[in-house]
């Protein structure tokens, strides 16, 4: 896992929410995860359902938040969990070598307790402060050092912008889990290139 890995707006409109997907895929994207903490789980099937449409014929993974349930059910590629989303363990038993990704906040130990229960890789955050999550616990950017001895993807969420992003890279995350950011741009396809553009220099 490496590249940026586009978190879905809370959009009500499938339609428009596919467009915005779309135009994030050819912008580059590494990985989508679907997140949408407004719809009833109709919705949720229905748009999950939709971006599948979209992201399988790329090979972008796609990972279902917050709903271990719905990702085993329409056979996405994986599903990321909480601190309120039920044992790591629990979720891997219902999705088989699939991704399977758990938020760890600013807690090594969280992140260990999760890979030992099936987590494949871990997400740290907020990082920067977060419009989405303004109250949310800070996360240090020098644990993305002490957590590399555990063996996963580091996966840096919250408040990350093109400009503070290369601090994040630098600092050892693999991927960057961004929102308002890349679909609140103008231009959400030239807006995933240039996070690309970044990746690749990083590993240059």
């Amino acid at each position: 896992m490496k590249g940026l890995y586009a978190i879905t707006p809370d959009v009500a409109a499938t339609d428009t929410l596919a467009r915005m997907v779309a135009q994030a895929l050819d912008g580059g994207i590494a990985l989508l995860q679907y997140r949408n903490k407004l719809a009833d789980p109709a919705m949720r099937r229905e748009q999950a359902l939709a971006l599948l449409r979209l992201t399988r014929p790329r090979r972008v993974p796609l990972i279902v938040n917050d709903d271990v349930a719905l990702a085993a059910s329409i056979d996405a590629d994986g599903a990321h969990v909480g601190r309120d989303d039920g044992e790591v363990a629990a979720a891997r038993r219902m999705l088989p070598g699939k991704l399977l990704g758990a938020s760890c906040y600013a807690s090594l130990d969280a992140a260990r307790h999760a890979i030992a229960e099936g987590a494949d890789h871990v997400a740290f955050g907020s990082v920067f402060a977060s419009g989405t999550k303004p109250g949310a616990t800070r996360a240090p950017l020098e644990l993305f050092a002490q957590a590399r001895a555990l063996g996963v993807p580091l996966v840096a969420i919250g408040g990350i912008t093109l400009g503070n992003a290369p601090l994040a890279l630098a600092a050892g995350a693999d991927c960057l889990a961004v929102i308002a950011d890349l679909f609140g741009a103008p231009d959400i396809a030239g807006r995933a290139a240039r996070y690309r553009i970044l990746f690749e220099k990083s590993t240059a």
